[in-house]
């Protein structure tokens, strides 16, 4: 069951709806010491595992509860964690022996992964849709290959639509924009991605002044900047580009198509790029 959670200090009263753990006790003021190990046992849990806060929450809870019981009887507390490191190992024992390793069985070990993250969905606020999330978190990590580096799983948040519009895309995508007039679709792209000027390299001099006395001369210049310009596109289009993902300021000339009409069309994205 979901909670609202108010804040009752600070100026501004936040309000947030949650049912996790962990968020709940990292919300809540405590003065009490063994509060503050349950707390940071729910958000050592949260780190490592991602579920299950609320469960060794109160799986403590109720260990410290009749550990309590057992001190007032005048047992040691040294005798107390001794029985608790023997449980442990009983139950590590136990889970060890109902484990089973389905990792050679490609069907299976998937089924396996499905079942663990529909479980972990059901107490989420996304557990009407937890089938399709589930399909998407377990291909993600699949494609990882056995690395566990979460880091190369990036995730791209759109504003609209509903939660089942998500969806795994198997490659790379840039929240950015594509150049006036360039395809929307590339198949069997050649695509070079650089961080390099696409103006006309102008050289800079601090408290330089150009003084033209004719419109003809202004012309002039701007042709010779779009000769620069095209000359870059063209070295580009030679090598059979045609995405281009630039770091740096693409104006709209290079953008044109008839800059490079005698090569394929070159598609751009406008910068900046963001690299991982």
């Amino acid at each position: 069951m979901d909670k609202i959670l108010q804040s009752v200090g600070g100026p501004d009263k936040s309000i947030s709806v949650t049912n996790d753990g962990a968020t709940i006790l990292k919300s809540v003021y405590i003065d009490n010491a063994a509060a503050k190990v349950l707390v940071d046992i729910a958000k050592t849990q949260d780190e490592e595992v991602g579920d299950g806060t609320t469960s060794v929450a109160v799986l403590c809870g109720e260990l410290l509860r009749e550990a309590e019981k057992l001190i007032e009887q005048r047992i040691h507390p040294q005798t107390i964690i001794e029985g608790w490191r023997i449980a442990l190992s009983t139950a590590h024992k136990a889970l060890e022996k109902s484990a089973r390793d389905h990792s050679q069985d490609p069907i299976k070990f998937r089924e396996d992964l499905l079942n663990i993250a529909r479980t972990t969905l059901s107490s989420k606020l996304m557990a009407e849709s937890k089938d399709h999330f589930a399909e998407l978190a377990v291909d993600a990590v699949l494609r990882l290959k056995g690395s566990n580096n979460l880091d190369h799983i990036q995730i791209i948040k759109k504003q609209g639509g509903s939660l089942k519009n998500s969806y795994l895309e198997e490659g790379y995508i840039l929240d950015k924009h594509i150049g006036v007039g360039q395809p929307k679709r590339i198949v069997n792209a050649k695509i070079l991605i650089a961080n390099t000027g696409m103006d006309t390299d102008k050289i800079k001099i601090y408290g330089a002044r150009v003084k033209v006395d004719s419109m003809e001369k202004v012309a002039s210049i701007e042709d010779a900047e779009k000769l620069k310009m095209r000359q870059k596109v063209e070295k580009i289009a030679d090598f059979g580009i045609n995405c281009f993902v630039n770091r740096q300021l693409i104006y709209n000339y290079p953008e044109q198509a008839p800059v490079a009409p005698t090569h394929s069309t070159i598609s751009v994205m406008t910068s900046p790029v963001e690299y991982y």
